[in-house]
């Protein structure tokens, strides 16, 4: 069993404790910017979404990048696996407001950066490919707002479960609001692991042309509600519609990784080493 599918399967029982850390990440009413890189920056718009979403004040996500940290932010949250990216911590040395890094490596120069440091260092990973430390990250801010976890990681355990998944020639992942983020880690865990065409867009604009690819042997799947219509529209291309129902969208995307997984093995590839990646970006200086 290759790394990558020890830490999908783990992912229940990290939740659960990240979920028991019992934290308050920023306090309620701040203006927030948060911030990754690549599965980090989709963690990032979830919980930006979800944010806002409660009530809990403005909360813009950013690739670290692409921060625009010239407005009046209250507090800045980094995520950040390894702590040692280059884009992240070259924004925490240039942060004026206070920050906050969520991170599994408690002496990498972003911890050491940051003005707070939330360690999940029990869900730091081997494999290149993120997975348990991006979703535990989402479930520890997740309960920070105030949601309790514990459907969530029911589901988890039942998508581990599953016998058959889907398989398709292209898959596109479809969200709404803070699932949107989801679908694009969904997609970018299928590119990464297996080298394959996957795409991902807020499901109500999929219909302005992205539809248009969509033919049997492909998959499009919706992590969240469904649109109203939207199935049949698919189905009539011919393409096989994938829907998380009544599941917790985040234990539906446990689902997609054991799909990328499962894809690359089947093109025998090795999901852990993924071409053309590293564990972290780290760039020479200039």
């Amino acid at each position: 069993m290759s790394f990558v599918q020890t830490e999908i399967g783990s992912q229940p029982d990290c939740w659960a404790r990240a979920a028991g850390l019992g934290r308050e990440v920023v306090r309620p009413g701040a203006n927030v910017a948060v911030v990754g890189c690549g599965t980090s920056w989709f963690v990032a718009m979830a919980y930006a979404a979800l944010r806002e979403a409660a009530g809990h004040g403005r909360t813009d996500a950013f690739a670290a990048s692409e921060a625009l940290l010239t407005r009046d932010y209250d507090h800045v949250v980094a995520i950040t696996r390894s702590g040692t990216t280059t884009e992240v911590v070259d924004l925490l040395r240039s942060a004026t407001a206070p920050t906050t890094v969520i991170t599994g490596v408690a002496d990498a120069p972003a911890a050491e950066l940051a003005g707070s440091t939330i360690l999940l260092d029990f869900a730091d990973e081997q494999s290149v490919v993120q997975t348990r430390f991006a979703t535990t990250a989402l479930a520890l801010l997740r309960a920070s707002l105030g949601e309790v976890l514990d459907r969530a990681v029911a589901d988890a355990r039942a998508m581990l479960a599953v016998d058959e998944l889907p398989v398709g020639e292209q898959f596109t992942f479809l969200g709404r609001g803070w699932t949107v983020g989801l679908a694009h880690e969904a997609a970018l865990k299928l590119r990464e692991a297996a080298g394959a065409w996957a795409e991902s867009y807020p499901a109500m604009e999929y219909r302005h042309g992205p539809i248009s690819i969509a033919q049997p042997g492909r998959v499009t799947w919706m992590l969240g509600p469904t649109p109203d219509g939207l199935a049949e529209q698919v189905r009539q291309t011919g393409a096989t519609f994938v829907q998380s129902g009544p599941l917790d969208p985040m234990a539906h995307l446990v689902l997609a990784q054991r799909v990328a997984v499962d894809t690359a093995l089947r093109a025998g590839l090795d999901p852990d080493r993924p071409r053309n990646l590293t564990r972290s970006v780290i760039l020479a200086d200039a």
